[in-house]
């Protein structure tokens, strides 16, 4: 694992699944590591869940990113506490499932404004900062959703592809200040998002079952654990990925190889 000590980090959506994965391998790593989040009780059961690292290594926060006052209120409360930052893992998302023929201008601009404005948001509230670092990383976590069309989905999946260009211009606006910026997309993952209105997973459904591991569309035989995305996040906020910028890395157990 990449040696990542005495490096300050920020995940934004870090309360569980994808994003509490990421923080713990970060500190696993030898981050230390800003958890932002609106959801104040899963702030709570992620900080019992870190509390092995340490209160001078976690941190927890209320913010909503989405705002650009939170995002600059988050990035003063970073600067309080951590004296600067080094990494930015732009996680937060919310997922929207609309019929085109029923997706309203407020839904639309509900998801932009979580999906990518918030990740704007954020990367212009700790751009002083992340200038002065000298390994600055910023990571925002895509989808494959962001690189292939699906049906219902097209708020999310818009928002989703923006951040590919998003990461695309900001790795060569950035560079000249020593930044990259670089995302992931991941394909299934077993999180919140994956649950059905009845609780169940929907890769426990027949029809999942049946077209991509019946079949072979999913080569890898299971959608990914949170674990499995916050490696490939490591690596690339490390310093053997310092040669890496304006990428994206798809992280999709193949998925996107068998389209």
């Amino acid at each position: 694992m990449g040696d990542l000590s005495g490096r300050s980090a920020v995940v934004t959506g870090g309360a569980r699944g994808i994003g509490l994965a990421i923080a713990r391998r970060l500190l696993e790593q030898g981050a230390s590591v800003t958890i932002a989040d609106l959801d104040q009780p899963a702030l709570a059961a992620a900080q019992a869940n870190l509390r092995e690292f340490g209160n001078e290594r976690v941190a927890v926060r209320c913010a909503d990113i989405s705002d650009q006052n939170g995002a600059r209120l988050l990035n003063e409360q970073v600067q309080d506490q951590f004296k600067g930052i080094d990494i930015l893992v732009n996680n937060a998302a919310i997922l929207d499932w609309t019929a085109i023929e029923d997706l309203t201008p407020s839904t639309l601009q509900h998801v932009l404004q979580t999906n990518l404005f918030g990740a704007v948001a954020c990367i212009q509230a700790f751009l002083p900062a992340l200038s002065q670092s000298l390994h600055a990383r910023i990571v925002n976590i895509s989808s494959v959703n962001g690189l292939r069309g699906t049906p219902n989905s097209t708020a999310y999946n818009a928002s989703k592809a923006a951040l590919i260009s998003l990461t695309q211009s900001m790795a060569i606006e950035l560079s000249d200040r020593g930044i990259t910026v670089n995302a992931v997309a991941p394909g299934f993952v077993e999180t919140r998002m994956s649950k059905l209105p009845d609780g169940s997973s929907e890769y426990e459904t027949d029809w999942f079952k049946e077209v991509y591991i019946k079949h072979g569309r999913l080569p890898a035989g299971r959608p990914a654990s949170p674990a499995d995305i916050a490696g490939p996040v490591a690596f690339l906020c490390s310093d053997d990925a310092r040669y890496i910028t304006g990428q994206v890395l798809v992280v999709d157990g193949g998925v996107t190889a068998c389209l």
